[in-house]
């Protein structure tokens, strides 16, 4: 009988071993059958590069989950279900572009599945406003709409080379750590770090100069893994008793909020910079925080690093925060001021160079 540690340990070698030996092949195939991300004004690549790594992502997870998972995990089946829903939409986008209407729709039918069939849902506010219970409607509402806007806000992020898979490993990680340390369900800390250890595989793949990108199929199927332990771990928490009470965070929506800085603040940013400019939400652009940092002259590897210790930070502040008892909207505001100082940053310092290299030009 193997321990919890045991087969967490063998989930993540399957799918990190799955994914690094997979990818070279789907490279090759890539190639030969022309399936390449065009480089254009928007993107900040020069060369064709293939968007499939998303499929060994998906290889890797699927075999693990179906392999170390627990018969008993009933959650496991609708949590499948709705990753290979979410992997043939991505595939189909990355390969032949999809309207992005029918993208939405097949991602509320796979995030359906889970909330509704898999009974993955948010039961409250948990305290935050001092909210507590809310009906079962709503709560199905609210899930969907959570895990949805985790979803694109992770694929938001997937804007240059190690971003995406550097944030999702890190988040993985923290929720990953979470799960096994509270004792409560081994099945989602193997959920996670086996996520994270595909993760990890496909980043070697992905520094500069990238070989591969993992395309709408790997930002989309981390997202919705990443949505779905957020619920999770916020819906556990509420219920922590004994021991593991060390483990109970208060305002935990928050917290989860704080874990998640990186995807949705940005997204949360990006989103009212285009509103108040008159301009759908999903207009494409590039005023991302990653965009900013590129303009500062800092690689992509060095813009991913600076957007992660960004969210370390955050981590770290909502978790220090509980010990001084701050109220969760006090919480949220502390976050939400801190980040705004940190994304504005760079456009301060933009702004002051160009304002600077105009003086200089005119003297």
């Amino acid at each position: 009988m193997l321990s919890n540690a045991e087969l967490i340990l063998l989930s993540c070698l399957t799918a990190f071993l799955i994914c690094f030996f997979s990818i070279p092949s789907i490279i090759n195939i890539a190639k030969i059958k022309h399936l390449l991300d065009e480089p254009d004004e928007r993107k900040s690549h020069t060369q064709r590069i293939p968007t499939l790594g998303g499929l060994a992502i998906f290889a890797g997870l699927i075999v693990s989950l179906c392999l170390f998972s627990n018969a008993v995990f009933p959650e496991r089946r609708f949590i499948t279900c709705a990753i290979v829903v979410v992997f043939f939409i991505g595939m189909k986008d990355d390969i032949i572009v999809i309207a992005p209407v029918k993208k939405m729709l097949g991602q509320i039918v796979a995030v359906t599945i889970v909330v509704v069939l898999g009974d993955v849902r948010l039961h409250g506010f948990y305290g935050f406003m001092g909210i507590e219970e809310i009906n079962e409607y709503l709560s199905i509402a609210l899930s969907i709409f959570t895990i949805l806007v985790i979803m694109n806000g992770f694929n938001l992020i997937d804007g240059i080379n190690t971003l995406a898979a550097s944030v999702g490993i890190l988040i993985l990680a923290v929720f990953g750590c979470w799960f096994y340390l509270s004792g409560h369900e081994m099945d989602w800390s193997i959920l996670a770090f086996t996520t994270m250890a595909a993760l990890l595989a496909f980043l070697y793949y992905n520094i500069s100069p990238a070989k591969i990108f993992m395309g709408d199929t790997g930002s989309l199927i981390s997202g919705l893994v990443i949505g779905v332990l957020t619920i999770k771990f916020i819906d556990i928490n509420a219920g922590l008793k004994g021991e593991f009470l060390t483990y109970q965070f208060n305002s935990v929506p928050i917290v989860a909020f704080g874990i998640l800085i990186a995807p949705l603040f940005d997204t949360l940013r990006v989103f009212t910079l285009r509103l108040m400019d008159g301009k759908s939400p999903l207009h494409p652009d590039q005023n991302h925080i990653h965009h900013r940092l590129l303009d500062l002259g800092l690689t992509h590897v060095q813009s991913s690093i600076t957007i992660v210790l960004g969210n370390i930070f955050i981590i770290a502040l909502v978790i220090t925060l509980q010990y001084f008892n701050v109220g969760g909207l006090w919480m949220l505001l502390i976050v939400i001021g801190i980040c705004s100082f940190l994304a504005y940053t760079p456009s301060l310092i933009l702004k002051k160079n160009k304002a600077a290299q105009s003086i200089s030009d005119t003297v």
